[in-house]
């Protein structure tokens, strides 16, 4: 069981991020923190992991809790024995079998006699054979490293599971061994994710947003269903009270145009009935006030619902405005763009793959590059782009055009400013303020204009790049797509897929994220092994 009470967070920056955040979960539910980028969901599990402190508020977490984080930067320095949180029962087990009889080695074991084993086992289930437990984290890959982590379930058997992005870097099998786990699991689990997939595992899902925690009883397609009706009910809200502002308008013009008619025609019998000079002006002082307070009475009104309407327009998704209307490639269809016979790559003395690579990538193709973790994935588009030379074999090109986003989104120049950079795309002359309506329609406001590229998050920097395309009147003739959703929220996910499907040039893909390739209808596929 998690209990979370007035949970409030600030940055070492002094920066509120959530405050007096309530949060109840279950024990043997399995449950998913979802949200936009920045509402604290990382954090919100690392204070569950008790990693940092809140500002304030209380935690009570009841179980033996495990933690599978994101970024694995600061444990580079740890043995895989050390992040499966077995280097103390190990160094035990050791020292007992080599004769030593001090009974603090056989309190740290506790009868754990097959721990190395079990350890061993747990990294072949992750496809992990090999690996000395002695060895750090360093020189392993990213999809390497969140499977050391993942083996330590089935070694420590937790109470409670917190796991940050687990799928970014698995292959398409660690994400199936994933899930396999997951379904069958017991324990107390708490994801935060974009994998769409993995969301349909879970039975709960808490919405974080600056409004605090909303709970969906269900998984993510129930929570994507909901949403919908939220959104609709939202677009019902948005007209209903548009037509409340209209009509109280109307009600304020035809009010003061009869105040001033009466007024007026009360002025016309006065003078005619001779009433004094003071009384005149008293009596129009008095028109005055009456006709200054309705007036206020109608803008109290007015400001009220504007201001509802201004809060329910903030909460539209923005996904609509923001798709790329992409111009058709000038490349007729079918046309051979890419033609590789018998490739292959070596690395250190090694061959990449086992047979030859023989492939042909027309105009038009939508393709998906797939493999496990280390299969070359990366390096076979750096040969087909001509960034790498084969060592065997030869690969035949046409001209064309080609935009390469990878999954850090490092087309975008970190030296400059957003607005510096949606320039670059200006090829076609357009004016400084329509540059400028661009970049607001991609919620790049004018107080960002001047903000450098580096200080951008990984859905910035998408939208960014969106933005860019849309200011540019030649669409590329091929679009590259490597891990693009890695670092993205649900609704950064959304967007791309929309500007995607709208694309009508050659698209490579490189994603094991299966719903975002069904969703921006991909056709063929490159396996590799």
């Amino acid at each position: 069981m998690i209990f979370l009470q007035h949970i409030s967070y600030r940055f070492p920056n002094r920066d509120l991020l959530f405050s007096h955040i309530n949060l109840t979960i279950p024990s043997h539910t399995k449950s998913a923190l979802v949200g936009s980028n920045g509402t604290g969901k990382s954090t919100l599990l690392r204070l569950l992991a008790n990693e940092i402190q809140p500002l304030e508020g209380s935690l009570n977490i009841q179980g033996d809790l495990y933690y599978v984080p994101q970024m694995f930067g600061n444990f580079n320095h740890v043995t895989i024995a050390a992040c499966l949180k077995i280097d103390k029962k190990l160094e035990a087990l050791h020292r007992i079998t080599n004769g030593e009889v001090d009974e603090k080695y056989f309190e740290i074991l506790n009868d754990d006699w097959d721990i190395e084993d079990r350890s061993l086992d747990a990294l072949h289930y992750w496809n992990l054979e090999g690996l000395d437990l002695n060895q750090k984290l360093e020189n392993l890959s990213g999809g390497q490293k969140t499977k050391v982590f993942l083996a330590g379930l089935q070694i420590n058997h937790p109470d409670i599971i917190l796991m940050d992005e687990p799928t970014n870097h698995l292959d398409l099998e660690g994400r199936r061994l994933l899930y396999d786990y997951i379904e069958k699991s017991n324990s107390t689990i708490v994801i935060v994710s974009h994998d769409r997939a993995l969301l349909n595992f879970v039975d709960t899902i808490y919405e974080l947003s600056n409004r605090g925690i909303a709970v969906y009883g269900g998984n993510y397609d129930f929570y994507a269903e909901q949403k919908e009706i939220e959104e609709e009910a939202l677009y019902n809200d948005i007209h209903s009270k548009e037509r409340a502002l209209k009509k109280v308008k109307e009600k304020e013009r035809e009010t003061l145009e009869r105040k001033q008619k009466l007024d007026a025609r009360g002025k016309k019998k006065q003078e005619k009935s001779g009433v004094a000079r003071i009384m005149m002006n008293t009596l129009r002082n008095n028109a005055e006030k009456n006709t200054s307070k309705l007036k206020n009475i109608h803008a109290e009104k007015i400001n009220d619902i504007s201001g509802d309407l201004r809060d329910l327009r903030s909460s539209v998704k923005n996904a609509e405005q923001m798709k790329v209307n992409f111009n058709d490639s000038d490349l007729h269809s079918g046309k051979i763009l890419i033609t590789a016979e018998e490739v292959n790559f070596k690395y250190q003395e090694k061959l990449l793959w086992k047979e030859n690579l023989n492939l042909e990538i027309r105009s038009g193709d939508r393709i998906s590059i797939k493999g496990f973790n280390g299969s070359g994935k990366t390096t076979l588009i750096k040969l087909l782009l001509g960034n790498l030379k084969p060592f065997a074999g030869e690969i035949r090109k046409a001209d064309f055009n080609v935009i390469y986003i990878d999954q850090e989104y490092s087309l975008i120049d970190k030296t400059l400013t957003i607005y510096e950079f949606a320039q670059k795309f200006n090829d076609h002359g357009l004016q400084e303020s329509e540059v400028k309506t661009l970049l607001s329609r991609f919620l790049f406001g004018k107080e960002t204009w001047d903000k450098k590229g580096e200080v951008l998050s990984g859905g910035e920097r998408l939208r960014l790049l969106l933005c860019g395309l849309s200011i540019s009147e030649k669409a590329p003739d091929v679009i590259v797509l490597d891990e693009p959703t890695n670092n993205l929220d649900l609704q950064n996910v959304e967007i791309l897929t929309d500007s995607i499907k709208d694309y009508h040039g050659t698209l490579l893909v490189i994603s094991h994220d299966e719903i975002f390739l069904d969703d921006i209808g991909v056709e063929k596929e490159i396996v590799l092994d």
